[in-house]
Formats: C-alpha cells, structure tokens, sequence
C-alpha cells in the first residue's frame, strides 16, 4: 500500500497508550514510505499522527473542509492541505487519495467515516482493506456489536470479515496488506449463487 487514511480523534483521549500507539502507526508509515491522508489537524490524535509520519521522513496530506479550518485548527506543516467545502467532499477525496483505510480511537466523527467505508466496501464501491486499530481496548465493544450483528443475522460473516482489527500496528498493517476482498456483493445470497 502507498496510501492509508487515518481516522481518528481531534482529542487525545485520556488514555495514555493512544498518542503512544498512534506516533508508533506514524513512524512506522513514514519509515516505510506509506503516505498518510488524514483529515487535516494539528490537534488531538490527529495531529500525533501527522507529525510522526512527517518527523519519519513520510508524506502527510490533509483533507479538511473549509468551515472546520479554525475549529480543528489547520496542520500548516503537511506535505499538502487540501480544502473542501464539506464532509462528504472530505470523505470523498480521502477515498480517492488512498489504498486503506485505518481507525484509531475517536468519537462521533471517527465513528461516522469508518461506517461509511465500510458500507462503501460491502456494497462493492471500493475494494480496500480497512483496519481497525484497537488501541487500549477502546474498541472492544464496538467489536461485540459488530459479531452481534452476524450473530443475529443483520450482517453476513463474509462482511464481518471485511473490518481487520489488532491492538498492534504492525500487524494490522500486514493484515491489511494481505487482505483480499470478498467477491460476493453484499445483496448477493452466496448460498445460491
């Protein structure tokens, strides 16, 4: 991969294992040479994340719409911000931008963009690998909801498989890379095809 977007909080949470793992994922990407497209802000955990990619000698590109630009406060020292006029064009670009996606702790926000790509990649409008990087178990119930949803039969097993998960980002960067996806769309029975 060449391109991860990162999604993450523009807070740092109180936790103190989320700037740590989240420098870790930055460094290891710009050491690697893996451009981060992220969504624009030098604040909160997203901005631990720009300046550990950029500080590794990596690429950072910033997606951030015009009205969040004094609110999340523009990163000035990436590689390239690009300003939008929404969310949406936000996500947009983001997906135009990268070959992954990754989801460190974050709120509403973080929560909103990693649902969508996901839904776009169950749906079969893109094929990347999307992470979830499970730092401190923040992520933990949210992984019970997820094998809930098969367990009740409101999301087939083969979707569930699409969302790769580990608390390590090495190793979710590897699962990543070796991630194929499904070839059975969403609204397609495998059963009967």
């Amino acid at each position: 991969m060449k391109s991860i977007a990162v999604f993450c909080g523009s807070s740092m949470g109180n936790s103190p294992e989320f700037p740590v793992v989240t420098e870790q994922l930055g460094a290891f990407m710009g050491s690697k040479g893996i451009r981060l497209v992220y969504g624009g802000a030098q604040v909160g955990l997203m901005g631990v994340v720009a300046d550990a990619v950029l500080k590794a000698g990596g690429e950072a590109i910033g997606v951030l719409p015009g009205f969040l630009g004094s609110k999340e406060i523009a990163h000035h020292g990436l590689s390239e911000l690009i300003m939008v006029n929404s969310m949406h064009e936000r996500k947009q670009k983001m997906s135009e931008l990268c070959d992954g996606v990754i989801t460190l702790p974050g709120g509403y926000g973080t929560m909103e963009e990693l649902f969508e790509f996901i839904t776009w990649a169950q749906l079969g409008l893109h094929s990347k690998p999307i992470g979830l990087l499970n730092v401190a178990g923040y992520y933990d119930a949210l992984v019970r909801l997820v094998d809930d949803m098969v367990k009740f039969e409101l999301l087939k097993p083969i979707n569930r498989e699409m969302l790769l998960i580990s608390d390590n980002p090495e190793e979710l960067l590897q699962l990543m890379h070796d991630y194929q996806a499904p070839e059975v769309p969403k609204w397609i029975n495998p059963e009967t095809t």
